[in-house]
């Protein structure tokens, strides 16, 4: 089982309470096996990482770096590798345990350096990151100087990739909640800053997904948006037929200009676009610890600029605006 005791103990803001109150519930819904199969065998794992004390930690640098490989002999190295291994796919990354090194399917650090010199300092903040995975991000965010990081995601197997390197890091004012955005309660207006990241194009509705962003956010908070976006004017919206990029759940991809103005419309101000990339496969890839497709088998073959269904390949977009006081 994960343990949220730390989290509960703590003392929070009034607006940030709320969203605590709610963890032990938000626990029983999603982290069961009875809705996961696989979440004992991944508990499992948990319990048999071994136990090792780091000689540092490094949660600033492009590699998430726990400890040393003089921290431990090669046989405890060995067990940790196995368990780790026994927690894939790791996709968000990369992580380094004690010199064993998960090269994740993607190059997370890449993300992080597109966007760190473009936001407001994080330090002291109280900071949510939307859809978080297991958590690289909410770290590099606590490497920043943020005094609480929350990152929120449903996926439970990203939330014990989580608890791994939570085992030894032991820093607790970085926890992963197991819910969505639109199930935090209403108008929490607890957070300075809101990172959004590869989020938008997998809801139904992007205007409702920017109002509970704002919603999270106070008053002069900021919000952090990644998102696919296309090539186009104003009022251009890819929305596929089936799948884009043989995912299922992609549901529209505005052009920069088409999410520039929705941003306005949510009533955010001082939005600036910082950033486009076309995300390659040196940036998305299959690794030894993600074994499975990835972005070079959803291209097709003759024209990396298209999918395999023939919409424009991945291109992401970076946007960062205030919450009027």
């Amino acid at each position: 089982m994960i343990d949220y005791s730390k989290l509960l103990a703590q003392k929070h803001d009034p607006a940030l309470q709320v969203l605590i109150d709610t963890v032990p519930a938000l626990v029983a819904s999603y982290l069961t096996p009875d809705r996961f199969g696989d979440l004992t065998r991944w508990y499992e794992a948990l319990e048999k990482l071994p136990d090792i004390i780091p000689s540092s930690i490094d949660i600033s640098s492009d590699t998430i770096r726990i400890g040393q490989a003089s921290d431990c002999n090669e046989q405890t190295r060995a067990l940790l590798r196995e368990q780790l291994k026994n927690l894939m796919s790791w996709r968000k990354g990369p992580f380094n345990f004690f010199d064993v090194f998960i090269d994740t399917e993607w190059r997370s650090d890449w993300k992080w350096n597109r966007l760190k010199d473009h936001i407001e300092p994080l330090t002291g903040k109280t900071v949510l990151d939307v859809g978080c995975g297991s958590g690289y991000h909410c770290w590099r965010m606590r490497g920043a100087g943020a005094a609480t990081v929350i990152g929120i995601e449903p996926t439970p197997l990203f939330i014990v990739q989580f608890q791994a390197a939570q085992k030894y890091i032991q820093d607790y004012q970085v926890h992963i909640l197991p819910t969505r955005l639109e199930e935090l309660p209403k108008n929490l207006q607890c957070f300075d800053t809101v990172f959004s990241m590869g989020v938008l194009y997998h809801r139904r509705t992007p205007a409702e997904h920017l109002q509970e962003c704002i919603a999270a956010l106070k008053p002069g908070g900021q919000l952090i948006l990644e998102t696919l976006v296309i090539d186009g004017k104003k009022d251009d919206v890819l929305i596929p037929d089936g799948r884009y990029s043989k995912m299922g759940n992609v549901w529209s991809i505005p052009s920069v200009p088409t999410l520039q103005d929705w941003l306005e419309k949510s009533g955010l101000t001082e939005i600036r676009h910082v950033n486009t990339s076309i995300t390659t496969s040196e940036e998305q890839r299959s690794t030894e610890w993600m074994t499975f497709h990835s972005l070079k088998d959803f291209l097709d073959p003759n024209d990396h600029s298209k999918t395999v269904e023939g919409y424009p390949a991945p291109c992401r977009a970076i946007f960062i605006a205030t919450k009027s006081g």
